[in-house]
């Protein structure tokens, strides 16, 4: 049960979050979809993996598994291939590029000022642009705060990655606008 009394206490995670305050529900809708599905050097497919990635790491099972969902819809993987997210990418084909850019995110998840220079120079090594870079430190530090929210007022989420596979598949191919207004309803 969330910390908070919430309108619907069976919609789990953010979407419980953004039935009871609509009015800010807003403008993180529309911040996810313009980071995860606007125009980007980055494929809708690789972004999710760095939310999915970063969301791990701070341990948030709502945001993992749901954008876990939404990667594994772009990439056409199975949802079994969740678990090769926390277990550093070893089934899921990542480029060395992606793989750098993952380090970035990882050290943006602990604090911005751990990237340095080097983590940048080592990504450019691998092809990274600045647009690329750019969108992963945003995407990073973005899904920190998502999932602080989620977690800091105490929201559930569905455990099995089958409980997740319609909103990814909606999140993937409809987007966060539609996708978490359509999952309140």
């Amino acid at each position: 049960m969330a910390h908070i009394t919430l309108p619907d206490e069976s919609l789990p995670g953010i979407v419980g979050l953004f039935n009871f305050r609509p009015e800010t529900a807003s403008s993180l809708r529309w911040l996810a979809d313009t980071l995860l599905r606007g125009e980007s050097p980055l494929t809708s497919g690789e972004r999710e993996l760095i939310a999915a990635y970063v969301s791990h790491l701070n341990d948030c099972t709502f945001c993992h598994m749901s954008h876990a969902s939404a990667a594994m819809a772009h990439l056409s993987c199975d949802l079994e291939q969740i678990a090769d997210i926390r277990n550093g990418f070893q089934e899921i084909p990542v480029t060395p590029k992606l793989r750098a850019l993952h380090r970035i995110a990882a050290k943006v998840q602990k604090s911005g000022k751990e990237v340095s220079a080097e983590d940048v120079a080592a990504a450019r090594a691998e092809g990274a642009i600045d647009r690329e870079i750019h969108d992963t430190v945003l995407i990073a530090a973005s899904f920190c705060m998502f999932n602080r929210y989620v977690d800091g007022l105490g929201t559930w989420a569905p455990q099995e990655n089958e409980d997740y596979r319609a909103m990814g598949q909606r999140m993937a191919f409809q987007g966060y606008i539609h996708a978490v207004t359509q999952a309140a309803e």
